[in-house]
């Protein structure tokens, strides 16, 4: 039985997943108890409200219910669990433990979802977190509070790259949300970052292909809610991940196509830019306290980027990574935010460096064209595609790791194995300073570290 809660039998109707009850007293997102005629009792959602009619988003799905069940409806909000000892344990997207850890039943509970951060509490972001790969450090610096997608295709390892950056990222607490995973996935970030030694500082939320779609729903908001929680009264630096954003959209979809609600742009939903919105603008550095940074993968199907989902993900977020042929492209990628540490928080040379390494870069791949075309070559153009080699190989590989000094310094050795000072169109007093000093501050391109 379940005491003190008031149990509602007329249900309308059962369409895939979506029950439909009449009731009354009922609040949009509150959670509820569908206990069907055999006894069998699953979590229910309220994903509509038209007057006294309840639609329920039944997260074990509507197979096997009768129009005989009982509802009874909770009161509130999903709510996930939120104490220092959620870190290291590893949650379904019902909020329900899914490793063997000790019982957290006993810690408060908060609910999920709600307003956005006051803009009053948000400050200036001015920091940088250092993921140790080239390609973001060097090129587009990942700032905190910044929300930022991978936009990648089917088949790329942004996996692999998300789970190196969790790993490398100067971050005090990782909040990990899986949506759709199959098992291989689940079972890669959960074993990497238990190899690594990073489980301890980090909460992982998980949706497996398998589980109920309405649970794919839920895990951006409760990783989310817990990594303001963290920020907010632990004073925390929170570094965010999620993958994959488009199966979250995917999900928005089949439950609108299920409700019978209009579609827009290729069957999604017209309210598909509010709820990717809602998600992303809890990336905040609050006022006095610690900061939430959200890195998420949105995979492009046909690598269109005008598919509906990276479309509305690059109005809200402040740049991208672009993922292809395994290496982040320099040219697609951009950060946003990335002027507010380059040179101010990071190496005085750092802006000039990193402006002669891309205009050098795209010199060695119209070389390279000219090459392909059989264009005879100046010896420039035979400098520049030696650099370009050496930028894929020391730079590129989403498997190189170093700091951002030593990657400065690396450049450097670059700049000077393939050009003369003259060449380089960089200030004179850097060039004094670092040009011929390069490969005596770290280690030679050799001895780069392989992740």
């Amino acid at each position: 039985m379940i005491p003190d809660l008031v149990r509602y039998t007329n249900v309308l109707s059962i369409v895939g997943d979506i029950l439909k009850v009449r009731a009354s007293g009922v609040g949009f997102g509150d959670m509820a108890i569908v206990e069907n005629w055999d006894g069998r009792r699953s979590l229910g959602q309220v994903i509509e409200l038209d007057r006294d009619v309840v639609s329920l988003q039944v997260f074990a799905g509507g197979k096997g219910l009768s129009t005989r069940a009982k509802v009874s409806f909770l009161g509130h909000p999903m709510q996930v669990t939120y104490s220092p000892h959620i870190l290291g344990r590893v949650y379904r997207g019902s909020g329900v433990p899914m490793d063997r850890g000790p019982d957290l039943s006993h810690e408060p509970e908060i609910p999920i979802g709600g307003p956005s951060v006051n803009p009053m509490r948000r400050t200036v972001p001015r920091k940088m977190i250092e993921t140790r790969v080239p390609m973001i450090d060097l090129f587009n610096c990942l700032v905190e509070s910044q929300k930022i997608p991978i936009f990648s295709v089917a088949g790329e390892p942004y996996n692999s790259l998300l789970a190196r950056i969790g790993i490398q990222a100067d971050a005090d607490v990782i909040v990990f949300g899986g949506l759709g995973l199959i098992f291989d996935d689940y079972h890669f970030f959960r074993s990497t970052f238990e190899d690594e030694g990073i489980m301890g500082r980090t909460v992982m939320y998980v949706n497996q292909a398998s589980d109920p779609i309405v649970e794919r729903l839920l895990v951006p908001d409760m990783a989310l809610k817990v990594a303001e929680r963290f920020a907010v009264e632990e004073g925390k630096r929170v570094l965010v991940l999620l993958t994959d954003m488009t199966a979250y959209a995917d999900a928005l979809k089949e439950i609108g196509i299920a409700m019978e609600r209009v579609p827009s742009n290729r069957g999604y939903m017209g309210d598909l830019y509010t709820q990717l919105a809602q998600r992303y603008e809890r990336a905040c550095d609050f006022k006095g306290a610690g900061s939430v940074t959200i890195l998420a993968v949105t995979t492009m199907p046909g690598d269109d980027v005008t598919h509906p989902v990276p479309d509305n993900t690059g109005y809200i977020t402040e740049g991208q990574l672009y993922l292809h042929h395994g290496m982040i492209d320099p040219f697609g990628s951009l950060s946003r935010l990335k002027q507010q540490v380059i040179g101010k928080v990071t190496r005085e040379d750092h802006a000039q460096v990193t402006n002669a390494m891309i205009r050098l870069y795209s010199g060695a791949q119209g070389a390279k064209k000219k090459q392909a075309m059989a264009f005879d070559l100046s010896d420039f153009d035979r400098k520049l595609l030696r650099f370009g080699r050496f930028f894929v190989e020391r730079f590129m590989d989403i498997h190189v790791s170093m700091t951002l000094n030593d990657a400065l310094d690396l450049c450097w050795q670059t700049l000077r194995e393939c050009f003369e000072p003259d060449e380089l169109l960089v200030k004179q007093s850097l060039i004094d300073k670092y040009y011929f000093h390069a490969g005596k501050q770290s280690a030679s391109a050799g001895e780069v570290e392989r992740a």
